[in-house]
């Protein structure tokens, strides 16, 4: 009988997705998108009928195949990129890392021109966040900068791969190596970007990742660490796991063999090792649909990727006669990019702003993004509260207390608040989308040269 419904569901799938390839053309050109089709529903039925509803074997086998794909020992999947994030900067607090753990009134440098919730775990475990700018051409932090932020309370460097566009990882991590402390990639938009021929995401301690309909690959929400330090995933799997020290998965028991044998913190010789937590954690855990679905979506990566820089590439030589308008998007020598988005900032002097044009897009079916928060340090949950910063090397500093010059500091980023944004290059759109994307943007200018 279960062969007989997954027969059905899958001739089902099929015929629905054969449909769908049918329907009438984009009046939409969305930023971003998932791309599916029968193979992430199959998955997706076959783990319906295990009825296992926590992570089971699909979520094994993505976490293998993942950690294979990009050449790192473990990969752990999370709910969210977010929880990633948290997750991340959580276990570089871990007593388990002795002198190395990080601790509240610390210091971890980050940027301001980017998405809150590389910021935000920062702020909730009570350490300092260090702003640092960013360079306008790549949006990428200004690696030149770190030397002169550093302070004896300085333990990690926590930045993310902007759009795809790797940052300097051989100014960030010779930094972080030269004075030991912890790099966190935030690789959430940057899935198979690589630096000197190695991922992005891997030369950090912990890479984080995402996998929300807009990214890469998706799960629908969900996420990933990856690391190759045997100790750290340890620790992001006890935390990810309720804070629990015991290392079984979900409906084994007794993996370690010595079950009602330990005798951890001040709890009674053999008190069951299974409900015994080294940390105080979350539940971050994925449900094995969103696994099966992530599992055929990783088989497509390579290439989603190919479609992305083939799209990127069109519409970067499509606008580059428009440079006189527009900083187009550069990158390292050494960076081979993933995009998530053709990020670009509107110049000064062009003649028009930011929300005027991409008003003028939206209104002619071009999706626009802005580079996430923009500046942070502006938005509400900033300007609201006390929250302790450093902007470089400033003095400690109270976020509702921050003014005008203490904006001026970060340029780059001010540009980035004020002139940037992004259009799609998802690997849903087609020569045709990218075209009409280019079109819509020589109409404005002619219009605006008129």
């Amino acid at each position: 009988m279960e062969n007989l419904y997954r027969k059905a569901a899958k001739a089902a799938a099929r015929a629905y997705f054969n449909g769908q390839k049918k329907k009438a053309r984009r009046e939409y050109i969305a930023a971003s998108g998932k791309v599916l089709d029968e193979a992430e529903l199959n998955n997706m039925i076959d783990a319906t009928l295990d009825m296992w509803l926590t992570t089971g074997r699909f979520n094994d086998r993505f976490e293998k195949d993942f950690a294979a794909y990009l050449g790192a020992k473990h990969a752990l999947s999370v709910n969210s990129g977010s929880s990633a994030n948290l997750l991340a900067l959580s276990a570089l607090t871990s007593h388990k890392l002795g002198e190395r753990r990080v601790k509240r009134g610390d210091e971890v440098i980050t940027v301001a021109a980017g998405f809150p919730t590389t910021v935000s775990p920062i702020v909730q475990h009570g350490m300092t966040p260090v702003f640092l700018d960013v360079d306008i051409n790549t949006h990428n932090i200004l690696a030149a900068e770190l030397e002169s932020a550093l302070t004896p309370k300085t333990k990690a460097v926590f930045v993310a791969h902007t759009l795809g566009n790797p940052f300097n990882l051989d100014g960030v991590e010779a930094f972080c190596k030269k004075h030991n402390l912890w790099l966190i990639e935030d690789n959430c938009d940057a899935l198979g970007a690589k630096y000197n021929g190695k991922f992005t995401g891997t030369f950090g301690h912990i890479g984080t990742f995402s996998f929300y309909p807009a990214h890469h690959i998706t799960m629908g929400e969900g996420g990933a660490v990856i690391t190759n330090d045997t100790n750290l995933y340890r620790i992001l799997m006890s935390l990810r796991d309720w804070g629990r020290d015991c290392w079984c998965p979900p409906g084994k028991d007794n993996t370690c063999q010595n079950r009602f044998n330990m005798q951890l913190g001040k709890l009674p010789l053999g008190y069951d090792h299974k409900y015994t937590y080294s940390h105080l954690g979350y539940n971050l855990k994925i449900t094995d649909w969103q696994a099966a679905c992530a599992l055929a979506q990783l088989k497509k990566l390579d290439g989603f990727i190919a479609k992305r820089k083939e799209n990127f590439t069109r519409l970067f030589m499509g606008l580059k006669p428009f440079d006189k308008y527009f900083i187009l998007p550069s990158w390292d020598s050494k960076a081979e990019p993933s995009w998530f988005g053709f990020l670009l900032t509107v110049k000064e002097d062009a003649g028009f702003g930011k929300i005027e044009f991409c008003k003028y897009l939206e209104q002619n079916g071009i999706g626009t993004r802005q580079l996430f928060a923009g500046n942070i340090l502006r938005q509400p949950c900033f300007t609201e509260d006390e929250i302790p910063l450093r902007i470089k090397n400033s003095a400690l500093l109270n976020s509702k207390d921050l003014n005008e010059e203490h904006y001026k500091m970060l340029p780059g980023t001010e540009k980035v608040m004020n002139g940037s944004f992004w259009v799609g290059v998802w690997p849903g759109l087609s020569a045709g989308d990218i075209d009409k994307t280019i079109a819509a943007f020589a109409k404005f200018i002619d219009a605006k040269a008129k």
